[in-house]
């Protein structure tokens, strides 16, 4: 089972006030729903691949609306082979639609009702509906964090961005092939919504999860940087050791000043001391880290002066 699934599977098992119900119904059939007539009758389809959810719609119609649906299981015959859940609707299905703004009497209304954009408690109950219905989220151990929701309306689409961000949940929009996506990218936010919407076991999980990764992640690079400055600094010391041999092998280390010299026979003695160790060790040292660099600099100068020919 996937985190996305989870975290659907947690919400579909939450107890919640009538009036949140409503809010939640009315994500999950507008986004979900499909209205029919047949013999001057309204006929409601809502579709949805998973069980758990499909169950959800089947339990809130009855506690709430008192509307006994039938649950329909077909089976795809393309691509995935899953099955496809339908919660049918033949009675009171104006009325339903009605009483959740979804419909006006004479067409769907695609936009969040004012009812709920004007109520904290019901945005999250619409946001966890609109989740169920076209959410999704990635693992936390993948490489990415993202959380989207995907609606067949602009309008709606915009309002869902509206409502997360109406819990500081920095959401954006796309366009994406035959629908729009509001969409959250940080870590933390995604957090923050998996709370709002009451999935608050998946949010816990996914905070372990992202802890431990950041953390790992943190460490990883901390031991890449170690090892970078680790590679500069052998292959400034191989620099200054080539520089140290070239001299001695052309005109001997005595054209170097006095102090020079020392440190060019120390270092050669010490391949594999740091700048620090060789400014404590050093004979008339101690030297501070900078006047070992300084002085190796300006054998390394000297050495290239003698490879062009300058000397």
């Amino acid at each position: 089972m996937t985190f996305a699934s989870d975290v659907k599977k947690e919400c579909t098992l939450l107890e919640v006030h009538i009036e949140h119900a409503k809010a939640e119904l009315a994500a999950l059939i507008r986004m979900n729903g499909a209205v029919s007539l047949y013999q001057q009758r309204f006929i409601l389809n809502v579709q949805s691949e998973n069980a758990a959810i499909a169950r959800r719609i089947y339990s809130l119609l009855k506690d709430h609306y008192k509307i006994e649906g039938e649950l329909i299981v077909r089976r795809k015959m393309k691509l995935k082979k899953n099955n496809v859940y339908i919660v049918r609707c033949r009675q009171g299905v104006r009325e339903l639609l009605l009483d959740l703004d979804i419909f006006d009497g004479l067409s769907i209304i695609t936009n969040v009702s004012k009812e709920i954009m004007q109520d904290n408690q019901k945005k999250r109950s619409y946001l966890r509906g609109a989740f169920l219905a076209g959410g999704s989220v990635n693992n936390p151990e993948a490489s990415s964090y993202h959380l989207e929701i995907y609606s067949n309306y602009e309008n709606h689409n915009d309002d869902l961005c509206q409502i997360m961000n109406d819990f500081d949940l920095n959401a954006k929009t796309v366009v994406r092939r035959n629908g729009f996506i509001t969409y959250i990218k940080e870590a933390e936010k995604i957090s923050e919504f998996l709370a709002v919407v009451g999935a608050n076991r998946a949010m816990l999980k996914f905070e372990d999860i992202r802890i431990v990764r950041d953390m790992r992640n943190s460490v990883n690079r901390l031991v890449n940087m170690e090892n970078a400055n680790l590679n500069k600094t052998i292959d400034a010391a191989q620099r200054q050791l080539e520089a140290i041999r070239l001299i001695g092998a052309t005109h001997g280390l005595a054209v170097l000043p006095e102090k020079l010299q020392v440190m060019a026979r120390f270092r050669l003695e010490n391949p594999d001391l740091s700048l620090k160790e060789l400014g404590e060790q050093v004979p008339g040292g101690p030297i501070s880290k900078s006047g070992v660099n300084h002085r190796l600099r300006k054998i390394v100068e000297t050495a290239e002066r003698i490879s062009e020919g300058d000397s």
